[in-house]
């Protein structure tokens, strides 16, 4: 019996004035094939392609393009349900997030037993001023938690800040999450395909870690070997970083096979002790004695795991993990996985 497949879900997030109502409404114009039940967790009138305000009695509204919008007033899960037992007929869903929201608890909301078998998290799509990021980076943690989550970052109103200054304000991006696809753009114009149905949190999506821009061979790290190929590899250090953010990316990749018991426990560790501070991992693993590659993926305390394809003949077998987290201890985490290299 074929396994019903679920319906993708992207959750729109960015802080106030960014650009996220922009989006949908942009979203909502382009003939992308989908029948969405958008939700909005918002407080206020909203207008939706300049032709709808939802009033403040008002739960389910069909649009004129055949769409559903559901306006948040308590609950994501009931809200979720209720559009399911009122049988309406939808094959995506789109959440916007209010601009103080922190999408952490809204993405988990994904992994509940009474969604999961219905809904899949596609990804989290972020949408980041330009010319504002950098002063709600340093005032509002909730920002800086929306770009640690995000799976794909619209770099908004670029027309608004000059050449260098959207460079440093990318590059600040890049090392708060490595692994987000990033877009330039001007009034929240991009294509639907590269924000929908992307597969980005499926844990078989390809590993890919696109702010790994040059790979420092002499990592600073006191125990690390005096010569040889096995070292950790983290991203260049910027010369002209002037921001010590609390949340950063840690990239880590490992030529030498891992225990797998030691690994599981290690994981199970650090999930336990740092998955609040933890908001994403990934990583492809190289395990010893398995001849395929071993992939997980995580969002703070939910976390899985799978054998994926066989190493392909030739292909370099190495382990390569991310973390992304707030105040992260890079020293220890580094500590614990070295631990966990076969012997």
């Amino acid at each position: 019996m074929k396994q019903k497949e679920l319906i993708p879900a992207t959750v729109l997030t960015g802080f106030l004035g960014a650009g996220k109502t922009t989006l949908l409404n942009r979203l909502l114009s382009q003939n992308h094939g989908y029948k969405c039940a958008i939700i909005i967790n918002e407080f206020g009138a909203i207008s939706i392609d300049n032709q709808l305000v939802i009033g403040a009695d008002e739960e389910i509204i069909e649009l004129s393009n055949g769409c559903l919008c559901c306006r948040v007033r308590a609950d994501l899960i009931k809200c979720l349900t209720n559009l399911f037992q009122k049988q309406k007929r939808f094959d995506y869903v789109l959440i916007e997030t209010t601009g103080l929201a922190d999408p952490g608890p809204v993405a988990q909301t994904f992994g509940m037993k009474d969604l999961a078998d219905k809904l899949r998290l596609d990804a989290v799509v972020t949408v980041a001023d330009a010319r504002h990021l950098e002063k709600e980076l340093s005032d509002s943690v909730e920002a800086s938690a929306q770009i640690a989550f995000a799976d794909v970052i619209l770099l908004n109103k670029t027309d608004l800040v000059d050449q260098e200054n959207l460079d440093r304000v990318e590059d600040r991006i890049r090392r708060m999450n490595s692994l987000a696809r990033i877009h330039r753009t001007q009034g929240s114009e991009i294509e639907f395909g590269e924000i929908l149905n992307i597969k980005a949190r499926q844990i078989s999506a390809p590993f890919v870690v696109p702010g790994a821009r040059k790979i420092d061979l002499t990592a600073r790290r006191d125990h690390a070997p005096a010569s040889g190929d096995h070292r950790m590899h983290r991203e260049e250090d910027h010369k002209h970083h002037h921001h010590d953010d609390s949340v950063t990316s840690i990239y880590f990749r490992e030529e030498r096979p891992l225990d797998l018991p030691k690994l599981e426990q290690w994981l199970g560790e650090v999930i336990n002790t740092l998955g609040p501070t933890i908001y994403r991992s990934k990583g492809i693993l190289h395990i010893k004695g398995q001849a395929k590659r071993v992939v997980f993926h995580g969002v703070q305390m939910m976390f899985e795991s799978a054998p994926d394809r066989l190493w392909n003949v030739g292909e370099k077998r190495e382990s390569q993990l991310v973390f992304i987290g707030k105040d992260l201890n890079e020293t220890k985490i580094r500590e614990g996985f070295d631990a966990c290299i076969a012997k």
